[in-house]
């Protein structure tokens, strides 16, 4: 079996979350797409907004890379909807480290601004940035997001994500959302933050 990078921006920061769809996935680091931001604009089957990777020099959107097998492709594929909603796209240019590298990512066909993420959607990305140790300046803008409560409680995917969320000791989104609401941005402001720096 083969291996390649992906290079995840959204939801699937959170280990937890990658590894219960691709057993497989192997966390190498924090990573950043030069000349991106990231934007709620993908509009998930859900309705609610989703991220997406959109071209913004001289932005730099913050991310995580990983390692998984070509065998758990197929089933991220389904899971990020790719043809439906997002394209799979193999060759992105990142920074992990000091190093560039080229990693397969997913882009919205179709961005649209002004969506609004659930909550339980946008406290998966915060748990995945505070996990890696991104700077405090990309949590404070990201949990200024507007966001909205997910109607369906019984929501496939909000289950699905309250036990990732579970799995990283985060029993409640709004744990993660609440400290952090102050100075809120409009729903299409972009998220391109800096990685925290290590000692």
């Amino acid at each position: 079996m083969g291996g390649i990078l992906y290079f995840a921006y959204g939801s699937n920061m959170l280990s937890a979350r990658l590894r219960a769809r691709c057993p497989s996935a192997r966390l190498l680091g924090p990573a950043w797409a030069e000349g991106h931001c990231v934007r709620f604009e993908k509009r998930g089957m859900d309705g609610s907004g989703k991220a997406a990777l959109i071209a913004a020099d001289p932005d730099k959107a913050a991310g995580v890379l990983y390692a998984m097998e070509s065998a758990d492709l197929a089933a991220l594929d389904r899971f990020e909807g790719a043809g439906h909603g997002y394209d799979r796209v193999e060759d992105v240019t990142i920074r992990h480290g000091n190093r560039p590298a080229r990693a397969m990512t997913y882009l919205a066909c179709d961005p649209q601004p002004g969506l609004v993420p659930f909550d339980w959607y946008l406290a998966l990305i915060l748990a995945g940035a505070r996990q890696l140790g991104f700077a405090a300046s990309y949590l404070n803008r990201l949990g200024g997001h507007p966001w909205q409560a997910d109607p369906d409680p019984d929501r496939p995917g909000r289950r699905a994500a309250l036990q990732a969320l579970a799995a990283h000791g985060h029993a409640d989104p709004a744990a993660l959302l609440q400290p952090l609401r102050n100075g809120v941005q409009s729903a299409s402001a972009a998220i391109s933050p800096p990685i925290a720096s290590r000692s």
